[in-house]
């Protein structure tokens, strides 16, 4: 029995949920995805699915063995790609986590460029704000702008990711401009649900100081925010990557200039420091590059 090939038939049948999706990705055929599970489950000794006509499950042993399949198949992945001479450059497709603010103001056309300058490599991109497990999710770069992470976490710091206070020009007419931090306290701030919602940090010549906010709309998107300060809706601290645009076209003004709004990290996330494919580390590298070379991602 090909154990590996049988492993990548057992993880695909958990991921697209039946043995029949998994074999039309696989282009095998049904009855055969049957026998690559049946020998490794006989290898294993033991049952690694309940199967029934309507639904898929994972027996406690299949559950426990599925992190190190995945590993395995990344393990196996890595060796392929370590193998190729050096002159072919990277290969092999790397799945990466990260928000769908930070993918389609940015990442997107450096992706692009990337896939451009390496042309054997592939990328998917998942959108979402929450947290991964990445062994579970097949993930092999977490993209996070934070200043929280998890213990444990193995991570590289890519660059500072910095706000702007910002508002419509409608708003300000018909609130006030304030001049000092604390004056927000008496505006409708538009605050983002998984950071400073209650209470925005600034660094100003001589001191730093930590303002309570309050408001009526909150988002985890920083579109939805965005959209609500162009709309009159209130005040907004939001990355200056994504604000940049609308403040250019005077659609939004920067409130409180003489003030920094606290910055975040850029964090890079992935499984192991020993194991990196090579088109994972080329790819934290060129992202690494572009950040420092670009202009957003400057304090201004």
């Amino acid at each position: 029995m090909d154990r590996l090939t049988a492993t990548r038939v057992f993880v695909e049948v958990v991921d697209r949920g039946s043995q029949t999706a998994a074999a039309e990705h696989l282009e095998l055929s049904r009855a055969m995805v049957s026998r690559y599970l049946a020998e490794l489950e006989g290898w294993v000794g033991a049952r690694l699915l309940h199967r029934t006509t309507r639904k898929l499950s994972l027996t406690q042993v299949g559950n426990e063995l599925l992190p190190h399949c995945r590993e395995m198949l990344h393990t196996a992945e890595m060796m392929q790609a370590t193998g190729i001479k050096a002159s072919d450059g990277p290969s092999g497709n790397l799945r990466i986590a990260t928000s769908q603010s930070f993918a389609q103001t940015w990442l997107s056309p450096v992706l692009v460029d990337y896939l451009a300058r390496y042309p054997k490599t592939s990328v998917d991109v998942l959108i979402g704000s929450q947290a991964v497990n990445l062994v579970e999710e097949r993930i092999d770069l977490a993209l996070r702008i934070t200043n929280q992470l998890e213990p444990n976490q193995v991570a590289r710091h890519l660059g500072d990711c910095h706000s702007v206070v910002c508002a419509a020009p409608s708003y300000l007419a018909r609130a006030g401009t304030p001049r000092q931090p604390e004056e927000l306290s008496a505006h409708n701030c538009l605050t983002y649900s998984y950071f400073g919602r209650n209470l925005w940090h600034f660094t100003g010549e001589q001191e730093d100081v930590q303002v309570p906010v309050t408001g009526n709309l909150s988002s985890n998107d920083t579109a939805v925010l965005l959209e609500a300060a162009v709309s009159g809706g209130g005040i907004c601290m939001q990355p200056l990557y994504a604000a940049a645009p609308l403040l250019e076209q005077g659609r939004l003004l920067r409130v409180l200039p003489g003030w920094q709004p606290q910055s975040l990290g850029i964090h890079a996330i992935y499984a192991s420091r020993r194991q990196m494919l090579p088109a994972l580390r080329t790819l934290l590298d060129f992202i690494a590059e572009r950040l420092v070379a670009d202009p957003l991602w400057q304090a201004r």
